[in-house]
């Protein structure tokens, strides 16, 4: 008994935090290149509805994913323009797309009649029969599987390309990497879209992943927990990931525990993974340093 309540346990973490961990890789290169990119929110609840829409227009949940990585992508795009060619702060600027996407979410959810579909579930041979661990590794939605080569993909152009070099050095001092000739706002532009496509794809399995279908408001905040999450990883990968695991254990916690008789304060547990967001926050960013030129424009004219 505890064995397989273990394993639905681990099994629900891994299903919360893939949505998260989509997100998570393009906000840690989005903030190493100096952009704090607030309107990841905005891009998961947009890719959500758009792959439902998608998958219902087209009947293919496949296709939906696509669609709604694409519309994550056009968000990055408009936050990317308006904060660095029209030199708005970015700040503002994703405030008001989240804003502007859950409102136009929730409007367009009311006004269409949308038909629930979701993506396959690949069951692994061999590997799903290990005992506590299989099933919940080795049986999951196809676009899990896709985490495991984004993941190391993100750490290798960061750390190992000229372009990840580049982003890396316009997050620690712009104006030094503008005097070499790096264009600073063409490489912030080209980290948010790479947050946009990987944030709406992380919306977008939440929605006919996860869940297989849309509700009013369905990511909860989850764009914040992975800000979070970046931060509590110290602005390295390997911790972010940590943390984006530590927040889908969190919330498969307020599922499980429920279940399995045990007796706590409802809202308590909704609040869970954002208190040990916050709590975390607090305890390692005061050890950690941030890319110095985090969250500060670029002003040398309009690239």
């Amino acid at each position: 008994m505890i064995l397989d309540d273990g394993a639905t346990i681990l099994s629900s973490a891994i299903r919360l935090a893939a949505p998260l961990g989509f997100a998570a890789c393009g906000e840690y290169l989005a903030e190493r290149a100096g952009t704090m990119n607030i309107s990841i929110e905005g891009m998961m609840i947009t890719g959500a509805f758009t792959a439902v829409a998608a998958a219902s227009a087209t009947g293919s949940a496949t296709l939906g994913l696509l669609a709604g990585a694409i519309a994550g992508l056009v968000i990055g795009a408009v936050h990317g323009n308006a904060s660095h060619r029209l030199a708005v702060n970015t700040f503002v600027v994703g405030l008001t797309l989240n804003v502007l996407a859950l409102g136009a979410t929730s409007f367009f959810n009311e006004s269409m009649d949308l038909t629930g579909h979701q993506v396959a579930q690949v069951s692994i041979p061999v590997l799903r029969d290990i005992p506590l661990v299989g099933e919940p590794l080795f049986v999951q939605r196809w676009p899990v599987y896709l985490l495991l080569g984004l993941i190391p993909l993100t750490w290798y152009l960061v750390e190992r390309t000229r372009w990840g070099l580049e982003l890396r050095a316009v997050g620690e001092n712009p104006q030094g990497a503008d005097v070499t000739g790096i264009r600073v706002n063409i490489r912030r532009r080209q980290a948010l879209l790479w947050c946009g496509l990987f944030s709406g794809l992380g919306g977008a399995h939440l929605a006919v992943g996860a869940v297989g279908s849309f509700n009013d408001n369905m990511t909860a905040g989850r764009g914040y927990l992975v800000i979070a999450a970046v931060i509590f990883g110290a602005w390295r990968l390997r911790g972010t990931i940590l943390g984006v695991a530590l927040f889908g254990l969190a919330d498969a916690m307020r599922l499980a525990l429920p279940a399995v008789g045990v007796k706590l304060n409802s809202q308590l547990l909704i609040a869970a993974p954002y208190l040990l967001a916050l709590a975390a926050m607090v305890l390692v960013v005061r050890r950690t340093r941030q890319p110095a030129a985090l969250g500060k424009p670029f002003t040398r004219g309009i690239v």
